[in-house]
């Protein structure tokens, strides 16, 4: 049996196409044309030796082989991209301290922190977490180096890099009716108090003229969830970390107002201008974008 040698940049161009769902998307992203890509891609089914895509409509869709090798592409870039990580940065070391919110503890930090430790093995990662304002003020002390923040307002006055915008979103109970009934106050699951997401909330639902009232209350997200979840009130959220138990709702069809977009920047100490915290922001630009476009 003949051995085949998979292209990385091939696979790169396959993988990102699924991420992005476009591969013209796909070529802008890595600077290449559509039709470069294209060839890329009819190189990969003549290595694989499968079909790799079928029709779905007017666009593409995996074939089991394809979403087979999708896996295996995603697992080798990986470990590609980690290999070039450790030798530009073999020596590297020192401390890095990050600040971030629970949005992003599971989804974000078991991959990041991994490849990072995995390729600076002498380089230490001090992690907190906390609400937004918290983190902003302590990288402005210089108590955090790096820090992921919502700036809920969405106006950029929060300062840092600017990563993304995402929508906030009306959230209930999964699989079952927003727990309000019309013409009753509108129950909320909401953070403690100072949080810019009570003020977005009830402004919206106050300029609507719709009642509500404070059902449950807590300073942690996963609190948030786990009272949504089991039907004590609705909660607002953009849709980053959401937990399988919690859907997005449709704000017309479930007669609340329709709500901003939130910013979300990577803010660095002035201070924290070393190799180690260079990196492991450009790291967490790279994934958190990927992130968003998901």
């Amino acid at each position: 049996m003949r051995l085949v040698n998979f292209d990385i940049d091939v696979l790169r161009s396959f993988a990102t196409g699924m991420a992005l769902g476009s591969y013209a998307r796909a070529a802008d992203r890595l600077g290449r044309s559509p039709s470069a890509v294209s060839a890329q891609l009819r190189k990969l089914e003549d290595q694989a030796g499968t079909p790799l895509f079928q029709r779905a409509g007017r666009g593409l869709a995996l074939t089991e082989a394809g979403h087979t090798l999708l896996a295996y592409a995603q697992r080798l870039l990986d470990l590609n991209d980690e290999a070039v990580t450790a030798l530009r940065g073999a020596d590297l070391a020192g401390r890095v301290r990050l600040g971030l919110q629970e949005d992003f503890g599971e989804r974000l930090l078991p991959a990041v922190l991994g490849r990072f430790a995995r390729a600076h093995p002498k380089v230490r990662i001090d992690v907190r977490v906390a609400r937004s304002a918290d983190l902003r003020e302590a990288v402005g002390q210089g108590a955090l180096d790096l820090a992921l923040v919502w700036d809920a307002f969405g106006d950029g006055s929060g300062g840092g890099e600017p990563i993304a915008r995402l929508p906030l979103h009306w959230i209930g109970p999964a699989g079952a009716p927003p727990a309000w009934t019309p013409g009753e106050p509108l129950p909320l699951v909401l953070l403690e108090a100072p949080c810019p997401l009570r003020e977005i909330a009830t402004g919206a639902l106050d300029g609507a003229g719709i009642a509500w009232r404070q059902a449950f209350s807590s300073a942690s997200v996963v609190a948030l969830w786990a009272a949504t979840a089991s039907g004590l009130g609705l909660t607002l959220r953009t849709r980053i970390g959401l937990p399988a138990d919690l859907q997005l709702l449709d704000p017309a069809a479930a007669g609340l107002p329709a709500l901003p977009a939130m910013a979300l920047g990577l803010h660095r100490s002035p201070a924290a201008h070393d190799a180690p915290a260079e990196r492991l922001g450009g790291m967490l630009l790279e994934a958190v974008r990927e992130l968003v476009e998901l």
